[in-house]
């Protein structure tokens, strides 16, 4: 079984400049998402596929033999992340000669995954007739109790009635956020569909302590603060 992991990181970011060589706890927050796929241990090849060359030295400086420059129309703003992801992972297997069975996805925001994590979603991935996973964490927020929008005659409603009426969030359908951070897909899947949600996907459930999604600034003291709690790290 030949794995590989992808690491993507362009430059730009408009929420917070620069975020994803920001220094979190002393290393640059690309810095972790690496350091866990190394400790992993699951890896025939990680990859780093960045637009920015001041990215991929830091993810050479970190041990990254697999430096993957993107192009420009997979590093804009609306661009999705499955075409880099499908660019890496040729690259890749073209430097490499081979391919890879299993690919892994970590995302450079959500670093609060534990190695632990991407072995479970590896393994639910390969003990079963998955096509993908994806990692999640229980909604904090229902779409059938306290999740609204605004109609387009102005009303408001929830975003996703209930056939019969929910007076609790406890009573409401289960429902899951994707929290940006571990995605497994089989190598044949990953290339054969246009979207992460196929007829044969899982979910891996991540408790939220694990789950913040770097955007704001105050994300980042967030995950600096669980960060420091922890004995290991990564």
């Amino acid at each position: 079984m030949k794995r590989i992991c992808t690491i993507c990181a362009r430059a730009g970011s408009k929420g917070v400049p620069d975020k994803n060589i920001r220094n979190v706890l002393g290393k640059p927050l690309i810095a972790h998402s690496v350091l866990q796929a190394q400790c992993s241990e699951l890896f025939d090849e990680i990859a780093v596929s960045s637009d920015s060359d001041h990215i991929l030295r830091i993810a050479e400086a970190y041990g990254v033999r697999q430096l993957v420059l993107r192009p420009p129309e997979l590093a804009c703003d609306d661009a999705p992340k499955l075409p880099a992801v499908q660019h890496c992972v040729k690259e890749v297997e073209r430097n490499v000669g081979f391919r890879f069975d299993t690919v892994v996805d970590l995302d450079v925001t959500s670093p609060l995954r534990t190695v632990d994590d991407i072995a479970a979603a590896v393994c639910l991935l390969e003990q079963s007739d998955a096509q993908n996973v994806l990692s999640c964490t229980p909604s904090r927020r229902s779409p059938y109790f306290n999740m609204v929008e605004v109609t387009k005659d102005g009303t408001v409603s929830l975003v996703k009635p209930p056939a019969t009426s929910v007076t609790r969030r406890q009573d409401a359908p289960v429902t899951y956020d994707l929290n940006a951070s571990v995605y497994v897909w089989q190598r044949d899947s990953l290339f054969s569909c246009d979207t992460l949600f196929n007829p044969r996907t899982l979910l891996y459930v991540m408790p939220a302590e694990r789950s913040i999604d770097i955007d704001t600034r105050l994300d980042f003291d967030l995950v600096e603060y669980v960060f420091s709690k922890r004995r290991v790290n990564p």
